[in-house]
């Protein structure tokens, strides 16, 4: 068996300054309380890994308001970014806050801002659900009211027939960002709509060229195997997405791959991966270097 990585994958420089940042507060804060806001990356072996070194988990929707957190409490800030409502509570606790926010996210977050201080309509393209997105929309909030999520097209359409028959709204004030990990066709796709009824939007390049660097890889990758396996977390956007990508591909004849699987760690691999003669290999950008490496042991037989 021949096995071929990505030329782009796994862990992205936000990620990858997260977790050193909670590496560095083990080393620096021996004897306080260490928290993320938050699962740090979307990859459960990563985070077994730092919750066996004494890191544990927060809930931004319960934890902060409780009485968990005080000044022996070392609180990181995950690199999908939050609120600045969640900030200010955070500080009224006395701990130590180490803001991990990846610095692409935090020049989405100034824009977002920006835009929302000039009482423009803003649009934010994402997973509703997705912490990146929650962060963004409280930016905007906090200097306008007028602030949109959407997942896709048909959202798309909706809000824009939604924002017609609200006259009071100035459509000519209108911008569109998205989420740094969403697909390119597809928030090129949501941009398309969204100006057919509104001519004048801006529609911001906010995607992370790592984010489309890594799905123009796999896209390329799978000219050249028989199937791919995707290695990422469970709930990550990223990793999902290039699983779809992947299985998109490999449902059409352009390529030659005709099988994907995602999975988060080798006994997950699929048997009749085994039996194929080259194979294919990505990774999200939550996805530690050791599970890679281990996924691709398995597939060798080393």
């Amino acid at each position: 068996m021949q096995i071929i990585k990505a030329d782009i994958m796994g862990y992205c420089m936000g990620v990858r300054r997260a977790v050193e940042s909670a590496e560095k507060a083990i080393q620096d804060f021996p004897h306080k309380n260490i928290f993320t806001l938050g699962p740090l990356i979307h990859n459960q072996n990563a985070l077994d890994m730092l919750e066996a070194k004494g890191v544990k988990v927060l809930s931004i929707k319960d934890d902060i308001f409780s009485h968990k957190i005080d000044e022996n409490s070392v609180v990181i800030v995950r690199a999908h970014g939050v609120a600045p409502k969640v900030i200010k509570i955070l500080e009224k606790t006395g701990c130590k806050i180490i803001n991990a926010t990846c610095p692409r996210v935090l020049s989405n977050q100034k824009r977002a801002a920006d835009f929302a201080k000039r009482k423009f309509i803003v649009i934010i393209a994402g997973d509703k659900n997705h912490g990146e997105v929650t962060g963004l929309e409280g930016f905007v909030k906090e200097f306008c009211s007028h602030c949109y999520v959407i997942e896709n097209i048909k959202d798309a359409q909706m809000l824009s027939e939604q924002i017609e028959k609200n006259h009071s709204l100035q459509t000519e004030n209108i911008v569109l960002l998205s989420q740094t990990t969403i697909s390119s066709t597809e928030y090129e796709s949501i941009g398309n709509v969204l100006k057919e009824k509104f001519p004048k939007i801006q529609i911001l390049n906010t995607i992370c060229p790592a984010t489309t660097e890594r799905q123009n890889s796999l896209k390329q990758l799978c000219t050249e195997v028989d199937g791919i396996v995707v290695i990422g977390g469970k709930s990550s956007a990223n990793t999902c997405r290039l699983f779809s990508m992947a299985t998109e591909f490999s449902k059409n004849s352009d390529f030659r791959c005709k099988i994907a699987c995602h999975i988060e760690n080798p006994s997950e691999l699929p048997k009749e991966f085994f039996n194929l003669e080259i194979v294919g290999l990505t990774a999200g950008a939550s996805t530690p270097d050791e599970v890679i490496k281990s996924v691709e042991n398995l597939l060798s037989g080393n």
